[in-house]
């Protein structure tokens, strides 16, 4: 590969520590190329334009203009693909980050903990990598179009008893899209394996509970699956179910080494697929890789339903596409429209009944 062809990374730290590191686990692939660094906001937006790199990492905290307003910009101005480095106490704002138009976002490195350090690295190099088959302007397309309510759907009769969603880069604007459609919340549970790091799904379950209808909350095991809650799987640990008695609820596991993903798209699938049977519907949204192919076939043997993002409005269309391939995919969605599908069931789930492939009676109680 020639040095053109690299994927060109600025990376914009106020912390010379940070921008040695992240400096440093970048040039570890031959396929990017740092081509300059920034300590400010506004030396960030000079070199934006001047270097026009394909991939920006940045830091929200900056002197003389924060990443808030450097996004804001750039995004307008010349939209970028920009990935946030935050601290693990920041997650609010890396949530408003993505709202303005970042695609998505790593743990900072710390002067601590050598494995985590290349835990960090692994994940770092990984997605730029996938950054040529980002769709930049399907990311401008949901920046237009996330108001808190961006659409008002009514419950149906035909909705499934689960929901099981899958996704990843693009996957938490993608989530709050679907969820800010209900007006109220629909008689379905829902379940996510979002590819995210340690320490930030408690406060995307927040940010899902605070904005939509819905009652969200991070898994932490024994949870029941209640009409109109969302369990989000905690970051690096799988989110799956068991039966406890006649219910069934929810089990977090931790990855076997070597797992590719943590949480595991493909094993929330198969769980749920065992347990509610024709009741599921699995999603998979944009992203990166492959991770739910195999769990839709599980799904669909059991009887339930699969929807997937169409390439229309996915920001990676990786993981739909694999979903796809695995021919066991009912509709190819744009993202728009998969809120509606799901309360409707889209045909095939209806009157299959309220009980799951091994027989264990689903919870009606409401979730506080």
């Amino acid at each position: 590969m020639t040095k053109s062809n690299r994927i060109r990374v600025l990376v914009i730290d106020d912390s010379a520590f940070s921008r040695q590191v992240i400096t440093r686990m970048l040039g570890t692939s031959p396929l990017v190329e740092v081509v300059g660094v920034a300590r400010d906001g506004e030396e960030a937006l000079r070199k934006t334009f001047e270097l026009e790199p394909d991939l920006i990492t940045l830091d929200l905290e900056m002197p003389r203009m924060d990443g808030f307003t450097f996004l804001r910009v750039v995004m307008s101005k010349r939209p970028t693909p920009v990935m946030v480095i935050s601290g693990r106490s920041g997650e609010e704002d890396v949530f408003k980050a993505l709202d303005l138009g970042a695609v998505d976002f790593l743990a900072k490195p710390t002067p601590r903990a050598t494995p985590e350090l290349a835990k960090i690295e692994r994940e770092l190099i990984r997605k730029v990598h996938a950054i040529r088959e980002l769709r930049i302007d399907k990311v401008r397309d949901r920046i237009a179009a996330l108001p808190p309510h961006v659409a008002s759907v009514q419950a149906s009769v035909a909705a499934p008893r689960l929901v099981v969603v899958g996704s990843s880069t693009g996957g938490p604007a993608a989530l709050m899209r679907i969820f800010g459609a209900f007006s109220t919340r629909p008689a379905c549970s829902f379940a996510i394996a979002q590819h995210m790091p340690e320490g930030f799904t408690a406060g995307f379950a927040e940010r899902i509970g605070r904005l939509t209808p819905l009652a969200a909350r991070e898994a932490r095991g024994g949870e029941e699956v209640l009409p109109g809650s969302v369990l989000v799987a905690p970051g690096g640990r799988h989110l799956e179910f068991e039966a406890q008695g006649k219910s069934v609820v929810a089990r977090v596991a931790s990855p076997q080494p070597r797992e590719k993903y943590a949480p595991s798209v493909d094993r929330l699938f198969a769980s749920a697929a065992k347990h509610f049977g024709r009741g599921v519907v699995a999603v998979v949204l944009t992203g990166m890789g492959d991770d739910g192919s195999q769990g839709v076939r599980a799904v669909k043997q059991a009887g339930g339903l699969v929807i997937a993002e169409s390439e229309e409005t996915a920001v990676i269309f990786g993981m739909p596409q694999q979903a796809i391939r695995s021919g066991a995919v009912d509709r190819v969605l744009p993202l728009h429209d998969i809120a509606a599908s799901i309360l409707t069931g889209i045909g095939a789930s209806e009157a299959k009944g309220s009980r799951g492939a091994s027989g264990t009676q689903l919870s009606t109680r409401e979730p506080t």
